[in-house]
């Protein structure tokens, strides 16, 4: 949610902003709703005094033995003008409210400007791309026997994924992992509930505009989580925090729900697009001076993942068309597979600046005193796990295919992991 003194003053930076972001502007009715409000309210405040002067006449003249009957009949009159203009500063209070939802978040000015995807810039690369002596194959072919999409089907649907045996166990091994590794850097592991209430979903700003992409509960007012951020960063929804209980670090798995999965083809087929997906999540509650070193840290930590699995990366700058609504700044990494020869995204690092903390009202007490102040939230995955396991599966595989000897190496590549030795941070 965005400031509503920069709405007021500065909305040119607001069309600005909805136009990059290939987003609808309502800014226009905003202002007119501000300004009928702010002229209610001056209304509102001259009726009441002369209400309560009303009353004092009428207290006077019965005092008196005066005739008190006109200034009655004014003060009838003056309170059914207070209950309309009430009800109208309300509902144009509550207009505003849900015009606010609609803006999306100021991009940072060192984003590319573009329409889409392809104004993407290339921060920095890692790793070479695996050389084959044979054909390599792609992911849904190296894991035919454990990547069952039939059964899934017959469980649940098309694009869910059911995985057995060895494959099942490297999910489970990744995630381990990837929990150790986040939580001996010194962030808390959360184990969040796997469903969110609306107000939930509002605050990290889901809702209203994504709301026909998730699995809901009509019944319960429940939504099936799209990301561990929701949960995490609402942890700490309406609280407010001293300032050196800055940075809060935390990390969690969860399982991911999301309705659009795309049509069948190359770019969604096998484990690049599907309903649900694991993932482990990184949340940070940080100081607003010091969001954008968090930003490139967490970004650091994701990659640094993916050098110890010998994953060749690329992370990428989105462009203001490919940001999404809540972000200010995101760097997608992206990893290369082998059998696909092409790049997947394997995580989004996002800064929110204050956007997601108006939403949901999370605040900190500055150390020298005076008015509270809102924190930025950042997350970014640590990482996703289904197009993790295809670059792993087709960068690492054989003349001969992929199996279980795969899941070993990986086992073994972990468990040197120095980082997974230590002692977790408390």
């Amino acid at each position: 949610m965005l400031d509503r003194e920069l709405l007021r003053h500065d909305p040119e930076k607001v069309r600005q902003a909805c136009e990059s972001k290939n987003e609808p502007c309502r800014i226009d009715r905003w202002l007119a709703c501000d300004e009928a409000r702010r002229n209610a309210t001056v209304e509102l405040d001259g009726l009441r005094r002369r209400r309560n002067e009303l009353s004092r006449q009428v207290s006077a003249a019965r005092r008196d033995g005066g005739d008190a009957a006109a200034l009655m009949e004014e003060a009838r009159g003056t309170g059914d003008g207070i209950q309309e203009l009430e009800a109208r500063e309300k509902a144009l209070g509550a207009e505003m409210e849900t015009l606010e939802l609609s803006f999306p978040n100021i991009p940072d000015e060192d984003v590319p400007r573009g329409r889409d995807a392809s104004a993407n810039v290339v921060l920095r690369e890692w790793g070479e791309k695996p050389a084959f002596d044979f054909e390599p194959r792609p992911h849904w072919d190296l894991l035919e026997g454990v990547l069952d999409f039939e059964a899934a089907g017959r469980i649940a649907g098309s694009n869910f994924i059911l995985l057995r045996g060895w494959a099942a166990r490297l999910q489970r091994t990744l995630i381990s992992w990837m929990l150790d590794r986040h939580s001996a850097s010194g962030m808390e592991e959360i184990w969040p509930p796997f469903l969110a209430s609306a107000d939930s979903m509002t605050a990290t700003g889901q809702l209203p505009k994504l709301g026909d992409d998730m699995y809901s509960l009509p019944g319960d007012g429940l939504y099936l989580i799209p990301t561990g951020e929701v949960p995490v960063t609402n942890l700490y929804r309406g609280e407010t925090l001293d300032e050196k209980d800055l940075p809060v670090r935390m990390c969690c798995y969860t399982p991911c729900f999301r309705r659009e999965a795309g049509s069948y083809g190359r770019e969604t087929r096998g484990l690049n697009r599907v309903h649900q997906f694991e993932k482990v999540e990184m949340v940070r509650l940080e100081h607003p001076d010091r969001s954008s070193a968090a930003h490139e840290e967490m970004i650091e930590q994701a990659c640094s993942l993916l050098r110890t699995l010998g994953v060749p990366y690329r992370v990428m700058l989105l462009s203001t068309g490919d940001l999404s609504f809540s972000a200010a700044r995101c760097c997608d990494l992206e990893i290369w597979s082998g059998g696909q020869q092409r790049w997947l995204e394997v995580s989004s690092v996002s800064n929110f600046r204050d956007f997601q903390a108006r939403r949901g009202n999370i605040r900190f007490r500055p150390a020298g005193g005076g008015k509270t102040r809102f924190v930025h939230t950042l997350n970014g995955s640590g990482l996703a796990l289904p197009r993790l396991i295809a670059a792993l599966v087709e960068n690492r595989q054989r003349a001969d295919g992929c199996g279980e000897w795969l899941l070993e190496d990986i086992e073994r590549l972990l468990a040197s992991d120095p980082a997974r030795r230590r002692t977790p941070a408390s």
